[in-house]
């Protein structure tokens, strides 16, 4: 039985992390020492190569190197082309004999021959023994408590010193041992829905990626059966090798693949937004000066309800003038000295009648004037039926967004493809463990649960350095019998140097 400790702290007489990643830094730095000018890492020449697949900024292709050459997975490599175009970086993610299946950054053509290839296998030993480096001087950064549970283990030459049936589970490290990789793949789905639903975030590592891609299709074929949209959980962090995995498009779960849609669709909305700002911006003076032609005519229209007020009030006077001068003479006696002691007489209502119709004639012309203004000022001020709407649509919407302050920022703002922030937010990250310790990338996120798939086929030092991004549980399976067959766990620097898949 394995023996048992307190949570975050080994017994005493197990080996911990912290010395079994000062022993792997130095069994990595011996090897990067050996493999340096030997022909690991000597150019290759005469190779030919064809573009398979583009993503995003990512482009697999497939490299046929000359017979008796190959290039061991996750080595990172330069091609040189023939033609004096300048070299590009990858990585090789898998192949089959002299046959090479690389991931590159750069296009370098659909096909080409005699090429040159020049692998870094030293470098990527030095980059790996670095991590490790650094999580030794940096171990509140990489929080080492669940990887001193998975160091006891990794001492194990056999597995005969864990447990002798299925496994063990507890609250930090779970093991799944069986016979067949089909079942362990399916209680690994389902335990990756588990978490999924506990909302953790999860790190899963296998030994290569062509066993990346199957362990992908397995859960999100299981994820698709329970009614979860695998495609907002999962990520492949390399370009799958494989199209379909059980009837899975795996391609559309790469990392790159979502990483260009998230970006592609950021940049459509950008672009949506700001043709609705610039269309704000063009109506916002036009409506403004169809506002004020508006106020205009208001008060034009408002002047000549004036002026038709004082023309009705004069005409009205002009009619009791003519109907007081038309019976003037036959007024009694008594009704004319009223009137005439208010001024009011033959004489002086002629008078009147010749200030009133004056008057009139001057507002009238007045009228004129104002009528004109009001002809000029209705087609100026009017506003097409649908400007309106429009207007106001877009209105709510730069509200909505924060005013025209925050959206200049917003449009001022350098597109940013912020691979850290975007792998930060993938729940459930698929890869190699050899990735994860020598991608930079892996060294600044974090996850809750590691999933270690076939873990006796990968090198304890990639393991190790999964287990240091993770807070909570680390869940190791595979067949038991494969720890002493593979024999990849045995840490000790006098062994002949393992492949560090």
């Amino acid at each position: 039985m394995m023996a048992t400790a307190t949570r975050g702290q080994p017994p005493n007489n197990l080996m911990t992390a912290r010395s079994l990643l000062e022993t792997w830094a130095r069994c990595l730095e011996a090897e990067q020492k050996r493999v340096s000018g030997t022909a690991l890492d000597q150019p290759i020449t005469q190779v030919a190569g064809r573009l398979v697949h583009t993503v995003g900024t990512l482009h697999l292709y497939e490299l046929t190197l000359p017979h008796g050459s190959s290039i061991e997975h996750d080595t990172p490599l330069s091609i040189i082309p023939p033609d004096d175009m300048d070299p590009t970086e990858g990585i090789v993610l898998g192949g089959q004999g002299n046959v090479v299946l690389v991931q590159t950054f750069d296009a370098i053509g659909q096909s080409y021959a005699d090429a040159t290839v020049v692998p870094d296998r030293a470098g990527l030993l030095a980059t790996s023994a670095k991590r490790l480096r650094d999580m030794l001087a940096q171990p509140d950064a990489y929080r080492l408590g669940p990887a001193d549970r998975l160091a006891p283990l990794l001492e194990t030459t056999t597995g005969a010193e864990e447990l002798s049936g299925a496994g063990t589970r507890s609250s930090i490290l779970t093991t799944f041992w069986a016979n067949e990789l089909s079942v362990r793949r399916q209680r690994l789905a389902v335990l990756a829905i588990e978490l999924i639903r506990a909302n953790k975030r999860i790190l899963m590592v296998c030994p290569d990626h062509q066993a990346a891609d199957a362990l992908v299709g397995t859960v999100a074929r299981a994820m698709q059966a329970v009614g979860l949209m695998y495609k907002t959980w999962v990520s492949r962090y390399e370009m799958a090798l494989a199209q379909q995995v059980e009837g899975i498009r795996i391609q559309e779960l790469g990392f790159e693949a979502q990483m260009h849609q998230f970006y592609a669709k950021s940049r459509a909305d950008k672009a949506a937004l700001r043709r609705k700002y610039e269309r704000f911006r063009e109506l916002t003076p036009v409506l403004a000066y169809k506002g004020q032609k508006q106020k205009d005519l208001d008060e034009v229209r408002l002047l000549e309800w004036r002026l038709l007020t004082q023309v009705s009030d004069l005409q009205a006077k002009i009619k009791d003038a003519n109907a007081t001068l038309a019976e003037y003479e036959n007024l009694p006696l008594f009704r004319r000295l009223s009137l005439q002691a208010f001024g009011k007489n033959v004489e002086s209502l002629h008078q009147y009648l010749e200030l009133y119709e004056s008057q009139c004639a001057e507002l009238r012309g007045e009228l004129d004037v104002a009528k004109a203004r009001i002809n000029e000022l209705v087609p100026e001020a009017a506003v097409p039926k649908d400007m309106r709407p429009e207007f106001d649509e877009l209105k709510e919407e730069i509200v909505r967004l924060g005013g025209t302050k925050k959206i200049r920022e917003l449009l001022a703002a350098e597109e940013d493809t912020n691979r850290q922030a975007f792998i930060q937010n993938r729940r459930l990250v698929v890869t190699t463990a050899s990735r994860v310790l020598s991608d930079s990338l892996f060294s600044r996120v974090r996850f809750d649960v590691l999933i270690a798939d076939e873990a006796p086929w990968i090198t304890g030092a990639p393991l190790l350095g999964a287990a240091g991004l993770v807070h909570e549980q680390i869940v190791i399976s595979g067949d038991r019998r494969d720890i002493a067959a593979a024999g990849l766990w045995a840490s000790r620097e006098a062994q002949p140097s393992p492949n560090y898949s």
